[in-house]
């Protein structure tokens, strides 16, 4: 499902296969499994490292795992939904910077999953960012519509992503200011991604304080996600420290 090694003071979290890597909690609990032995390992380490998330294949990820959800008459969509936002959460609390390779197609959830991190590097080759949502008549959760208000800061250009469904490509994204740097080939977006975590890494910022910043930084998304308490707590017990 997913592979997690170390480069340097990069973790590089790779989901693995020539599949679409759709989100169903199979893989989410993967995804999930491997953020927490970052957490744990770089705890140890002291700091000073960074995160790139990639994907072999064709997809970055092609979204929810829809037919997974139809095969039960239990609302599965619920539950991969609530698994999606613990994912998005763990994220989005890691104590480093992050960075998202999209080395393929990234739909929907994948859009998503690719916009939490704090860098997003693309290949320009091939592949597209997408939110299907419109086109397949699925609603958007709360915390996915906060993310992209919050990273997608011109209404124009947010208004356009989410209610004319276009397939944009990475020349478009960079263009937009969705993502940060279209490169070459999925290699070449991987390498970039690396070196910018290392250069990033470099910094030895304290996490910590790292993540109480990025909280601060985007506070719709973390009251989205039920984090905005929890945040302003750490904020008061590490400025106690100062």
């Amino acid at each position: 499902m997913c592979t997690l090694e170390k480069r340097g003071r990069v973790y590089l979290l790779t989901l693995t296969g020539d599949g679409e890597h759709r989100l169903n909690p199979t893989l989410l609990n993967a995804i999930r499994s491997a953020l927490a032995r970052v957490r744990s390992d770089s705890a140890r380490a002291g700091g000073g490292s960074a995160l790139v998330t990639a994907a072999e294949g064709k997809y970055f990820s092609n979204g929810f795992d829809l037919a997974w959800a139809k095969s039960s008459p239990a609302n599965r969509t619920t539950i991969m939904t609530s698994a999606f936002q613990h994912v998005v959460a763990d994220l989005m609390t890691l104590p480093m910077p992050t960075i998202a390779a999209v080395t393929g197609h990234a739909s929907a959830a994948g859009f998503a999953l690719a916009l939490i991190h704090d860098y997003v590097v693309m290949r320009r080759d091939r592949g597209f960012l997408y939110m299907s949502e419109l086109d397949i008549e699925i609603p958007i959760a709360e915390f996915v519509m906060a993310l992209f208000r919050s990273k997608i800061a011109d209404p124009r250009v947010r208004r356009d992503v989410l209610l004319r469904a276009p397939k944009i490509t990475a020349a478009e994204a960079e263009r937009k200011g969705i993502i940060e740097r279209a490169v070459g080939g999925a290699a070449e977006a991987v390498e970039t991604a690396v070196r910018m975590g290392e250069e990033l890494a470099e910094k030895n910022w304290n996490g910590e304080v790292y993540a109480s910043i990025r909280n601060a930084a985007f506070p719709e998304v973390c009251r989205a996600l039920e984090l905005a308490e929890e945040g302003d707590e750490e904020t008061k017990r590490l400025a106690s420290k100062l």
